[in-house]
């Protein structure tokens, strides 16, 4: 009971007030899916195509991961903008590029105009990542925040879904025209979801932070949320003062570094915000985690993903297959969402990757024993006639596991407020930088070590991620913002609370006693 006589607000109520607030957000994340993988269906039509518009092979392999190359551009704008307009008009601002590009991608009347278009959906997207993972962290309370979290990656898998099925039944001018509709209904929802109450306040503008932070907890009213308002207040409070002040014990306000222009205050503020351990070791911890999660699956050969299917000799259409493993997609998010809140995330991640790697292997074995080494898969002329089941299934599988990965998830909520958006924009960047290079060197890859040297290659990475994150990911389901900066503010050494990881603690730190003990005693 909040009052006396004062029915309290149900749980269900205070969950559908952020999943409603999530829905311009989510199709922004269907507009994003359909962004990353429309070119998997616009590249086996144009890929040495008898008539219209016409690639060879090499022009394919830039074609297919140019959209990557371009995406950290964007990202570097998003950084900025999430600060500068705040969450809610960047998830406005943020769809023009990929209105102007699906416009491009339907009148494309030759090669360049094609790769623009590619090119403005991969700036669009880069643009895309910062505000869409930054809004559903600061909205969301702890308890629902790791589903719906997870929930996004549901959404972004609705849209690659949807970019497969409409390259089956359409051709990919008119599948363009019908994936402009998604950018557009996203512009009109911003405009009735509410900004988030941290950037509220960090603008002075306390009234419009309670009132939102009333609106996202169900409705409430304000004595309803007095006790959350006010911890979100003393967080901010920590976050207004000065880096360099606090370091010094200073409290004055407006201090000397406010003064400086904006050139200098940028400086200041990515040497003693950006450049501290908070951030630095989340940063570095979820560049690992992309590079270890787009190199050890299928994610590589995405782009070329309908050709890869016909060089593996899969009995099925290929394109039914694509479009299969985009409705995987979206059933393994959202039971990835599921398993999020039975084992938390840090085990989902562990074992998901783990998974995948063996899943290369296997798909490495079968092209090994049953493939000719004259297959090439941006070669048409070179696929097998013959056709199996066996690599739908592998494929399948590595597909399954590498979907149940969660690295935006994690970028949602491991960076402290004062560096969220440049660091969430960098991470984005990088990230985009790694798709670039894991899609390009497919090409070369694949020419040099043939199918089962490039699925050995990505399994065997898989395997060290699997170590690396094991020894290095700290649990975050359950954790409040605050916490998990404090987390990462601590002088601890990241070695995660796991059982084994503590047995082997606790025996070192017994073998140490031991002999410390010997040692005195020798002395004696």
């Amino acid at each position: 009971m909040t009052d006396e006589g004062k029915k309290p607000i149900s749980r269900a109520r205070i969950i559908l007030s952020q999943v409603l607030a999530c829905l311009a957000l989510d199709f922004l994340l269907i507009g994003l899916g359909l962004s990353i993988s429309f070119v998997t269906m616009v590249l086996p039509e144009v890929l040495d195509a008898k008539e219209g518009l016409s690639i060879n092979n090499k022009q394919a392999s830039w074609f297919g991961s140019m959209a990557f190359l371009c995406q950290p551009l964007g990202s570097i704008f998003s950084g900025p903008l999430l600060d500068h307009f705040g969450r809610k008009k960047a998830l406005f601002l943020v769809n023009i590029p990929h209105v102007v590009a699906w416009l491009l991608m339907y009148y494309a009347w030759d090669v360049p105009s094609l790769f623009i278009g590619n090119a403005l959906l991969g700036i669009g997207t880069g643009i895309m990542e910062a505000p869409s993972v930054t809004y559903v962290g600061e909205i969301s309370d702890p308890s629902v925040r790791g589903i719906l979290t997870t929930l996004t990656n549901g959404f972004t898998s609705t849209g690659m879904f949807i970019a497969y099925l409409l390259g089956t039944v359409l051709p990919w001018r008119q599948a363009a025209l019908v994936a402009l509709t998604v950018p557009l209904a996203t512009m009109l929802l911003v405009l009735f979801v509410p900004e988030t109450p941290i950037w509220l306040l960090s603008k002075g503008r306390q009234k419009e932070a309670l009132d939102s932070l009333c609106r996202l907890r169900g409705w409430a009213q304000p004595e309803d949320v007095k006790q959350e308002f006010d911890e979100l207040k003393e967080y901010y409070e920590e976050l207004r003062q000065c880096v360099l002040c606090a370091k010094e014990g200073k409290t004055i306000e407006p201090c000397e570094h406010y003064n400086k222009n904006t050139l200098k205050k940028t400086l200041l503020k990515i040497k003693h915000i950006f450049f501290v351990k908070e951030t630095m070791k989340p940063f570095l911890l979820v560049l690992a985690y992309f590079f270890f999660h787009t190199t050890s699956g299928a994610m590589p050969v995405r782009p070329n993903m309908v050709n890869v299917c016909k060089a593996l000799g899969m009995k099925y259409n290929p394109k039914s297959i694509v479009v299969f493993v985009g409705a995987i997609f979206i059933v393994m998010s959202l039971l990835s969402a599921v398993i999020v809140k039975l084992i938390g995330k840090r085990k989902l991640v562990i074992g998901s990757m783990f998974a995948t790697a063996c899943c290369s292997i296997a798909l490495s074995i079968y092209a090994r024993t049953s493939l000719p080494t004259t297959v090439f898969s941006y070669e048409p002329s070179t696929f097998p006639e013959d056709k199996a089941v066996l690599p739908v299934v592998l494929f399948l599988l590595s597909i399954c596991f590498n979907a149940l990965g969660i690295p935006w998830v994690l970028l949602s909520e491991v960076f402290p407020f004062r560096s969220r958006g440049i660091a969430t924009a960098m991470a984005a960047a990088a990230s985009y930088i790694i798709f670039f290079l894991a899609a390009k060197t497919n090409y070369n890859i694949e020419y040099a070590f043939h199918l089962s040297g490039t699925f050995a290659l990505y399994g065997i990475i898989g395997f060290i991620g699997t170590l690396y994150l094991y020894l290095f990911l700290p649990e975050t389901e359950q954790k409040t913002l605050a916490e998990i900066e404090a987390y990462y503010k601590s002088n601890r050494r990241i070695f995660a609370n796991d059982f084994l990881i503590n047995a082997f603690k606790k025996k070192t730190s017994t073998d140490a006693e031991a002999n410390k003990l010997m040692l005195v005693k020798t002395n004696t």
